[in-house]
């Protein structure tokens, strides 16, 4: 790539972080999108939940949405890793792993996040297929199916609820002690949520689609489907290695304007939102371009 030099880079070029690509080629930036190609839906076999899209595949929509913002001359692409970055006296100098160095006045991360996958055999093959994370992006197409949420506390109770809505068939798996107050476990046993204490050595399944859960005590159950509200981490550490503060729930903290706590860089998408979609992937990279570019507007005006 020639031309080195612009006024906005995106790192990640998925969702969040092609629609701020696309706010911003039309406002006639000069910007580049980094991206390594390894969105975390793209195990997932569709997307549902975002008007217009319902029941397209995560590639479809990558694809559809890379060809449209392609379209803005003034938006170019980068196929690799950004592994550092640091600020200058001009902006900022993000650094590739094939040691390519460019440079921009503002930065967006759209980075995402990464699962931090249990070591449970078949767990990873079922992740975004039939053991997932979010009763609005997957629920419908599982409803009515035996249904196990993989968790215990807050982070179960907070699903049972969601869960309960779309089946009648629930347990709560919490492998080990119910971590739930006298009140939380009135209100699932009321709802004839079973809880089990168990821990889970095996997800048993043709394809990814959950058939069997085995038990460490070596029992074994048959389920449908799984919620699982895993752990994760950034994608990336350079928000950090640039000063950005991380929230307690590890996401890129942001203002209402999706400005980070350092000034010229922006974040959207997963890695800054707990509203983990791609419908709301999209706006959020949306609403950064078009603030990001009213900045750069009111800096040069």
């Amino acid at each position: 790539m020639g031309n080195k030099e612009f006024e906005v880079i995106i790192i990640g070029g998925s969702y969040a972080g092609l629609s701020a690509a696309l706010s911003l080629g039309r406002s006639l930036r000069k910007t580049l999108v980094i991206d390594a190609g390894k969105p975390c839906n793209r195990q997932t076999p569709h997307s549902h939940n975002f008007l217009t899209q319902d029941g397209s595949t995560p590639q479809e929509l990558l694809e559809r949405a890379k060809k449209q913002v392609s379209r803005y001359d003034r938006v170019k692409f980068y196929d690799g890793h950004a592994i550092s970055g640091k600020r200058t006296s001009t902006g900022f100098e993000i650094t590739t792993s094939k040691q390519a160095v460019f440079s921009a006045k503002k930065l967006v991360f759209a980075t995402g996040i990464k699962d931090l996958i249990p070591n449970i055999k078949g767990f990873s093959e079922c992740w975004g297929i039939s053991v997932v994370h979010c009763p609005y992006c997957h629920g419908y197409e599982i409803r009515k199916k035996k249904t196990a949420i993989l968790a215990n506390g807050e982070k179960a109770f907070h699903l049972a609820p969601l869960v309960r809505n779309l089946t009648d068939d629930i347990t709560v798996i919490t492998a080990g002690k119910p971590d739930f107050s006298e009140g939380q476990m009135s209100r699932l046993h009321r709802n004839r949520i079973r809880i089990l204490e168990k821990e889970i050595a095996e997800i048993k399944h043709v394809d990814g689609q959950l058939k069997t859960l085995v038990f460490k005590d070596g029992s074994q159950e048959g389920y449908d489907a799984a919620y699982a509200p895993i752990p994760f981490e950034q994608n990336t550490g350079i928000p950090q290695e640039l000063g950005c503060n991380i929230t307690e729930g590890g996401y890129i903290e942001v203002d209402p304007m999706y400005k980070t706590t350092q000034e010229g860089i922006f974040a959207c998408g997963d890695g800054s939102s707990m509203f983990r979609s791609v419908a709301t992937a999209v706006y959020g990279g949306n609403v950064t371009g078009a603030l990001l570019n009213k900045e750069l507007t009111e800096e040069s005006f």
